[in-house]
């Protein structure tokens, strides 16, 4: 067997024990949060008064007009000089999550504001709160429309977990670094560290092809749970 397949095969478990330790949560929780945030800073984009509005476009012109990079050393590196110390996975936490809810709630202010007119009007004359419509009418439907864009968000998330190293998180990139720190093999390594990322998204990928698949045969959330 060759030696470079050798250090790959030696140092296969651990780069997959810091992708499933430390890349996966990363970007698992940084996208709920992300996700959940930006869906209220798109509500209240679109609804929320004039302040709010002000507030939440200057948040998103912030974190969509700066670099990922730059937003994690902020987070990690400056905020100490303030007497904010964070570790390094809770600041690449809340550096992601800041990123992709600036991100997600264009999409979702975008997927909202498709859904026609008449559909508000058809759920407020049948008695529903304007929560109620948002819940049972407005969101079913928008989501249809921003499911596609999220997949991509989400995927392009994995591969920008990477950054994270920078900070001193040991995700999956960082473990790559270390053993390329004792091997001398820079080349070999972060080929191998790559292909686990081809692999993770070449995954995700098919995941998001079958979901729009099964949205388009049945119309929307609504008919697939209905």
């Amino acid at each position: 067997m060759p030696d470079w397949l050798v250090l790959m095969w030696h140092s296969l478990g651990s780069l997959l024990w810091a992708g499933i330790a430390f890349t996966i949560p990363l970007t698992l929780i940084s996208f709920a949060l992300g996700l959940a945030l930006g869906l209220v800073t798109a509500i209240g984009r679109l609804f929320g008064p004039k302040p709010v509005v002000l507030l939440v476009r200057g948040y998103v012109w912030i974190f969509r007009g700066t670099p990922l990079l730059v937003q994690l050393f902020v987070v990690f590196y400056g905020l100490p000089s303030v007497g904010i110390t964070l570790d390094a996975f809770t600041a690449g936490l809340i550096g992601f999550t800041l990123n992709v809810g600036a991100y997600t709630s264009e999409i979702l202010r975008a997927a909202i504001a498709s859904v026609p007119r008449g559909q508000w009007e058809a759920a407020y004359s049948i008695g529903m709160t304007w929560m109620q419509a948002m819940r049972r009418t407005i969101v079913p439907q928008a989501a249809r429309v921003a499911v596609p864009p999220l997949s991509n968000s989400f995927i392009s998330l994995v591969k920008d977990t990477s950054l994270a190293a920078a900070i001193t998180v040991p995700e999956l990139f960082q473990a790559a670094q270390r053993i390329v720190a004792t091997t001398y093999e820079p080349l070999i390594l972060y080929i191998e560290a790559a292909l686990i990322y081809l692999a993770m998204c070449t995954v995700l990928t098919a995941v998001q092809e079958r979901l729009e698949r099964r949205l388009e045969r049945s119309g929307g959330f609504l008919e697939a749970r209905s």
